[in-house]
């Protein structure tokens, strides 16, 4: 735990204290941000406040009392409800709004993780809770410059991968064939061979498998690749070391030279809306204006509504990446929720907008990667369709 750090984002953000609460398990951030070992049994409520300015307090069970011995700060402990009650209470008395891992109405619900119970406990003694969400963000998914640096060299294995790929599919529907799941199964030993790892396999998506966001073709349930298909993959990967950052990308080509007008219109389409995201990102921060991930969103899917093609967009624009495919700094979304934590810099984020049709899908997505001051996207950007 950074403790300097955190107290600096707290008087940055104009919050008096945060408080993490636990038990069993049940908020995961708190332990990577505190450092915690996540072994340790707890079937016990702890409570641990840093304030923006001075001491942190805990509170802890007396049958668990050790719990938060690794962290810096005074200890209070409790048995019964009532001593748990007066002593946060205490523990709070000098704070007025204190952060917690909570997100009004639950709108970004990846960090909304305290109880409504709790809530209503901390809030009947006076205190205004308000988001962590931007503090989870900073602490969680911004990136260090060996991170960075993994991304980019993740990337160039990414990209490898996924060229070779499309020619590996041409070669085998011209010489025998091929179906989904090989594909996949080839890029999995591909990742290998380029010292890449990922948690779940990369989507090969043939025709109307395309058009499904999360189709996973298995062994039991893989269409053929045939001349005339259209081929969606959706490959992501990091380094097999510690503390490595994924790199997200997907693209989509078509088998033989001829993609049908639809197929090109709808390319245009997402091409172009995936380009207006990026620029929506790339202009802000250069003018020093404050992004939100909602206002990516937007300008991704107005493109895509002004042309028409608006339902056909099920999905947000993109997602937080760091040492998780899908991270905890702030999503472009401003569908699924209205998210408006911050883009910081040294935080990255795919740009994937989509338009699935019955028939088929096209997704085109990107990496950017914000820096102080600037903000590139970090690799490849599909400007024509592939083909195979």
């Amino acid at each position: 735990m950074n403790l300097a750090a955190i107290q600096s984002a707290l008087r940055e953000q104009g919050f008096d204290a945060w408080l993490f609460v636990d038990h069993h398990h049940r908020d995961p951030i708190s332990y990577r941000v505190l450092g915690l070992p996540t072994s340790m049994m707890v079937t016990r409520r702890w409570f641990y406040l840093i304030p923006a300015q001075g001491e942190p307090s805990k509170l802890v069970h007396k049958i668990e009392a050790g719990h938060l011995d690794s962290l810096p700060g005074s200890k209070r402990q409790y048995a019964a409800w009532q001593e748990l009650e007066e002593n946060l209470k205490a523990m709070l008395a000098p704070y007025k709004t204190v952060a917690m891992q909570y997100s009004p109405n639950n709108r970004v619900f990846v960090i909304s993780l305290v109880d409504g119970g709790t809530t209503e406990l901390i809030r009947s003694f006076g205190t205004t809770i308000v988001s962590s969400g931007d503090l989870v963000a900073q602490f969680e998914a911004t990136l260090t410059d060996d991170q960075i640096r993994s991304h980019f060299e993740a990337r160039d294995g990414v990209d490898r991968v996924t060229a070779a790929a499309f020619q590996e599919i041409g070669h085998r529907v011209r010489n025998g064939g091929t179906h989904e799941f090989e594909m996949q199964q080839w890029i999995m030993e591909a990742f290998t061979r380029e010292g890449l790892k990922t948690e779940d396999p990369p989507i090969v998506g043939v025709n109307a498998h395309s058009g499904d966001p999360h189709y996973e073709p298995r062994s039991d349930r893989s269409a053929p690749i045939r001349e005339g298909d259209w081929v969606l993959l959706d490959i992501w990967a990091k380094m097999n070391k510690p503390d490595s950052v994924y790199y997200d990308i997907t693209w989509t080509g078509f088998v033989g030279q001829s993609p049908s007008d639809k197929q090109r219109e709808v390319f245009k389409v997402v091409t172009g809306a995936r380009d207006a995201g990026a620029e929506k990102v790339i202009s802000s921060v250069a003018a020093g204006k404050q992004l939100s991930g909602w206002e990516v969103d937007r300008a991704t899917r107005d493109h895509i509504k002004n042309a028409g093609f608006g339902e056909y967009f099920i999905h947000r624009t993109g997602h937080s990446i760091a040492t998780d495919i899908h991270a905890n700094g702030a999503n472009m979304d401003d569908l699924e929720v209205h998210d408006v934590r911050r883009i910081l810099p040294n935080s990255c984020f795919s740009i994937e907008p989509g338009v699935y049709l019955p028939e088929f899908g096209i997704r085109s997505e990107i990496n950017v990667l914000v820096h102080k001051g600037s903000a590139e996207v970090t690799g490849r950007i599909q400007r024509d369709i592939v083909l195979i």
